[in-house]
């Protein structure tokens, strides 16, 4: 068995890749509920029985179940369609009309005459959950199971990938769920399940499987606490229920992925970051909303599960049921590398911060391909001149372009972790255009840094700069040292 580190792979890694999460269709087929929140504080005991009582406050509704895991899709920018079953109440009534189309999901829902919505009302107070009230009827009734399968069919016309969220809530029985993977087979769609039942057999043929610890536990009677027994579990999973892929899912200790067919022939075990923990609730449709984007992106299964992983990490460290987007992966996956490199939006964000507290903020850009004492020493004299230093690079794409395809040496994140090391740059984001001009702008800094071999009119940004009060610094060059120059005597040698 192999432990792979925190970090995901440098094929996740790479922000192209992230952001290609976006604008994938994805067919949700699942348990849908409305999750309620009441919020309030508690004071006192009740006089009539030994209980604590809240004093409600802020109510808030929000899609539950099925309904998460395609607002968790639509959150990432893409377009889920939603296929499940409401009552004939208000609070289907409240799904489909409001909630459904307010994050924008395309709800194809069956109304039950004879099953109320799912309804979990949770009470909160500072943070925590003090009880949990469920509504409920498990068994959906046979007219509207075959609408279930056949409106699943009809969604799957032009979809990247299918979603088969198991709440045990009766939407998905035996023969439902084998209709779903049987017309997403034929259509040549992947299907990941988030399961249920015991019996994972039940899930037969679908691509990958994700249970949490607890559930592959009950299901193969091996302890899942630890990596020898999640293994033993992972590989039991595969074998009797002939699925592609084995995901699970383990809460603070990570995942364990086996997937034979996407070369993982052992367990690998992805550990989690420790981090502050407020609210569990709905984790798991995060994971495999990310995890069938990313499926359906093209990634690779392992970088898939990393990203899953980073995603997960996010979500409990909020309230309620939560989404989140694709801003806040790309930065978890950055954070989650122990580097300097920020998002464009978060380092628009601290650029600001420092500003309001009087701090000056110096400007730099290149490819920094071959990082050489040359570079050091602008870096080092560029923060002598300011109170922080932003160092803006070239992506390995935009390199490409300027200057050619044998270019760049290193990748932008290798490049990335380098500068971050010097004790002279604060911050380190990327930019893809030709010119940093955009960014330039975005980020409004006091000074821009050149080397002396520039001209001050031909700083790309000068001009804006100078309109806002900022200014141009060329800096002394070391003599002799040169990427270009390094690369073709390495070349000769």
């Amino acid at each position: 068995m192999r432990t792979l580190n925190a970090d995901p792979g440098r094929h996740a890694m790479d922000s192209s890749i992230i952001e290609s999460l976006s604008s994938r269709t994805v067919v949700v087929v699942g348990d849908l509920m409305l999750d309620r929140f009441v919020y309030g504080s508690i004071e006192r005991i009740s006089p009539e029985a030994p209980i604590p009582v809240l004093k409600s406050g802020d109510e808030k509704a929000m899609l539950g179940g099925a309904g998460n895991v395609a607002r968790n899709i639509a959150a990432l920018g893409s377009n889920p369609v939603l296929v499940g079953a409401v009552g004939h109440d208000n609070e289907g009534q409240q799904i489909r009309e409001t909630l459904c189309p307010d994050v924008g999901i395309d709800a194809r829902l069956v109304v039950s005459n004879q099953n109320p919505t799912t309804v979990k009302t949770r009470y909160v107070c500072e943070g925590q959950q003090v009880l949990r009230v469920d509504r409920e009827e498990r068994l959906l009734d046979e007219q509207a199971s075959k609408e279930i399968s056949s409106t699943c069919a009809d969604a799957l016309t032009g979809a990247d990938v299918l979603i088969l969220s198991d709440y045990a809530k009766g939407v998905l029985t035996p023969e439902t769920i084998e209709a779903c993977i049987r017309a997403a087979k034929a259509s040549g769609v992947p299907v990941i399940v988030d399961p249920k039942s015991r019996d994972f057999g039940i899930y037969r043929h679908a691509d990958v499987i994700t249970p949490n610890a607890n559930e592959a536990s009950i299901s193969t009677g091996y302890d899942c606490a630890t990596d020898d027994g999640v293994s033993k579990a992972a590989i039991d999973i595969l074998q009797r229920s002939e699925v592609g892929a084995v995901l699970i899912t383990r809460g603070a200790l990570g995942m364990t992925l086996l997937a034979p067919n996407h070369g993982v022939d052992e367990p690998v075990h992805i550990p989690t970051k420790a981090s502050q923990v407020y609210d569990v609730s709905g984790a798991g449709d995060t994971v495999i909303a990310t995890l069938a984007l990313s499926l359906a992106a093209g990634i690779d299964l392992v970088s898939c599960a990393k990203l899953a992983n980073s995603a997960a990490q996010i979500v409990v460290r909020k309230l309620g049921t939560a989404a989140l987007s694709i801003e806040e992966l790309l930065q978890a996956v950055v954070d989650s590398e122990n580097s300097a490199l920020t998002t464009r939006q978060r380092a628009i964000a601290l650029v600001s911060q420092w500003r309001s507290d009087g701090l000056t903020v110096g400007f730099a850009n290149g490819c920094f391909d071959l990082v050489h004492p040359g570079h050091v020493s602008l870096l080092r004299q560029a923060r002598e001149e300011c109170d922080r230093l932003v160092v803006a690079l070239n992506t390995d794409a935009s390199v490409k372009r300027l200057k050619g395809e044998s270019r760049p040496i290193q990748d932008e994140f290798s490049r990335a972790d380098v500068i971050s090391s010097l004790k002279s740059v604060d911050l380190v984001t990327l930019f893809d255009e030709d010119t940093p001009l955009e960014l330039i702008q975005q980020l409004r800094p006091d000074i821009l840094f050149k080397g002396e071999d520039y001209q001050v009119h031909e700083v790309v940004g000068g001009d804006i700069a100078r309109s806002w009060g900022g200014r141009v610094s060329l800096i002394p060059l070391k003599q002799g040292h040169s990427t270009t120059n390094i690369i073709a005597r390495s070349e000769q040698s």
